[in-house]
């Protein structure tokens, strides 16, 4: 527990330092955070005979989200069809061109998968560093993220201790709890609307409603992951963080969130007068 608590505010206090030095510090902690955990993620299924080319993903996960510092999401997605492509037609002929590959469909959308999983999911949270909104900067944005996945964290991990007695999805993590979603929803909501309301200036309502939609997107993130580890046979993604596991365990429930607070922040720009 003692070590956890210090990897925990150690954590805390580099997400608080980047948000505060600003953009290019926040993609570089962003970038730091998707290569681990793309390596964490690849080398666990090379361990379990999946045949995924490690560094040649890492290397395209890079580029996905460096490319978007200068040309935001366009260059993300362009990026992004240009690995799916060389991913696909380098995987056809792995083996040469007078052997078929083994396990083709199997190891593609593996890879695929991974690369919409970490690097595409997570350069949508490097680009929240520059959503200029008409309410509060990109800081503001990455902070209200970040509070509802943790107060939605939080809330499901109180209430589900504390009241837990009916697993949510039993088949994929047995210590999911509907009483646990309860307390997300609470947490995560309430949160959303203090958030909006004292950083980004704007209607607690709206805000609340994006709790909502961030609590259901960690939850989801979260059981994702417990499947992918649940067929694989394990624990922890890997041991790089004392008390928590791997970059991975932490990361599940703020990827997707972080793809959702981008479109969010980004649909409220273009309302704004």
């Amino acid at each position: 527990m003692p070590a956890a608590i210090a990897v925990g505010v150690g954590l805390g206090a580099l997400v608080v330092f980047a948000v505060w030095a600003g953009p290019l510090v926040w993609y570089l902690v962003v970038a730091a955070a998707v290569g681990l955990g793309m390596w964490e993620v690849l080398t666990r299924l090379r361990e379990h005979s999946y045949y995924v080319p490690r560094t040649l993903l890492i290397v395209l996960g890079q580029a996905m989200l460096w490319v978007s510092w200068f040309l935001n999401a366009p260059g993300l997605v362009a990026v992004y069809v240009v690995a799916v492509l060389a991913l696909m037609f380098g995987r056809l002929f792995h083996n040469g061109r007078h052997r078929p590959p083994i396990n083709y469909l199997r190891d593609m959308s593996m890879g695929i998968f991974v690369l919409t999983w970490i690097p595409l999911f997570g350069t949508f949270a490097a680009m929240l560093s520059r959503v200029e909104t008409p309410f509060a900067s990109g800081a503001a944005s990455i902070v209200v993220f970040m509070l509802c996945v943790v107060a939605s964290d939080t809330g499901g991990f109180i209430a589900g201790v504390m009241f837990g007695s009916h697993p949510m999805a039993p088949a994929v993590s047995p210590k999911k709890s509907w009483e646990g979603f309860a307390g997300s929803v609470v947490f995560g909501t309430l949160t959303g609307a203090l958030s909006f309301a004292f950083l980004l200036h704007h209607k607690p309502w709206v805000g609340a409603l994006m709790g909502l939609g961030l609590v259901f997107c960690a939850t989801l993130g979260d059981l994702v992951e417990s499947q992918f580890k649940r067929e694989l046979g394990i624990k922890d993604m890997s041991a790089l963080l004392p008390g928590h596991g791997g970059i991975m365990d932490r990361l599940d429930g703020m990827l997707p969130s972080a793809m959702v607070t981008w479109v969010a922040m980004s649909f409220l720009t273009t309302l704004a007068p």
